[in-house]
């Protein structure tokens, strides 16, 4: 087997340098996002088929934020800033989203829970955020978020020291889907006879 001269050497070790890079690099997307998801690290939530079979005495404040995105024309807010509830307890909040506009527009919520230590034990059964939301031109719902803080947070290191958790919501506009589009297409277009 022949060996590598210098110069042959050093254009190897730099293309295989930069090729585990790449693929380290594609691989680290979704790994950190498995990652947050087992460990609530970031701020993210649990997803539970049911509520705590466990409540505790004890309560904590959960907060709420609503953004969207400076590309989003929709406005998007939390319809109570706050509640109290016992630890284990399911809770239910609304958001509100409307559509000022004069077309049907898509839009996708991301989420994070704040402090980061609290995120693994914020356990989501129903959101709006798990699917695509849709507004028609001029609409306003009200889109609810069901929950419950896992009894569990009060026996971990860090997070048993976590009074108020904070639960934000970010609105992107995404593609319509092809059936809304379609509809939209299908629209009559209003045409101003004076």
């Amino acid at each position: 087997m022949k060996r590598l001269s210098g110069p042959q050497k050093t254009v190897a070790l730099t293309l295989g340098t930069v090729i585990f890079m790449g693929a380290m690099a594609w691989a680290s997307v979704p790994f950190y996002s498995w990652f947050c998801r087992v460990t609530g690290f970031g701020g993210v939530t649990g997803v539970a088929e049911a509520g705590s079979d466990v409540i505790l005495d004890e309560t904590i404040k959960i907060r709420f934020d609503a953004s969207t995105d400076k590309d989003m024309p929709w406005s998007f807010k939390p319809m109570q800033k706050q509640m109290e509830m016992r630890i284990g307890e399911t809770g239910m909040a609304f958001y509100e989203a409307y559509n000022p506009t004069d077309r049907v527009i898509a839009g996708t919520a991301s989420y994070n829970v704040a402090p980061y230590e609290a995120g693994g034990f914020f356990s989501k059964i129903e959101c709006f955020c798990f699917t695509e939301q849709v507004l028609q031109p001029g609409e306003r719902v009200e889109m609810p978020v069901t929950f419950y803080v896992d009894p569990e947070i009060v026996e971990d290191r860090d997070a048993k020291f976590v009074h108020v958790i904070t639960l934000s919501y970010t609105f992107y506009e995404t593609d319509l889907p092809t059936t809304e589009e379609q509809a939209a297409l299908d629209q009559p277009k209003s045409t101003d006879v004076n």
